[in-house]
């Protein structure tokens, strides 16, 4: 399920990760804890949402609204620290990721017989 995503250019994301990154904070709304991690269509690939969120760990472009106020649902407001120009999808990115990690350490409650 890895796949290869491109690199950032000078910290710029093509729009398709943009568009990949909401996608899979969507999918983390979805999520159930202790079931396996989602994955999302980025550019014909399958790619678990973490990758999604670290290949944007060092994006420098803008979080748009749409995609913060998803955001603001999710994640502890000090953890997005947005400047004055905004929140960034570095930021929003590493928040997710650590979300993640927190998820898959979750458990699923145990089934009764």
């Amino acid at each position: 399920m890895a796949s290869l995503l491109p690199p950032l250019y000078e910290g710029h994301a093509p729009i398709y990760l943009h568009n990949a990154f909401q996608d899979a904070v969507d999918a983390y709304e979805d999520w159930i804890a202790g079931t396996e991690e989602p994955a999302v269509n980025v550019n014909g690939k399958h790619t678990r949402i973490s990758v999604v969120f670290r290949r944007l760990w060092s994006c420098t472009d803008m979080v748009p609204m749409r995609t913060l106020a998803a955001l603001r649902d999710l994640v502890p407001e000090a953890w997005l620290q947005s400047g004055e120009s905004g929140t960034t999808y570095a930021q929003a990115a590493r928040a997710m990721r650590s979300l993640c990690e927190q998820r898959q350490k979750q458990k699923l409650p145990a089934v009764l017989p």
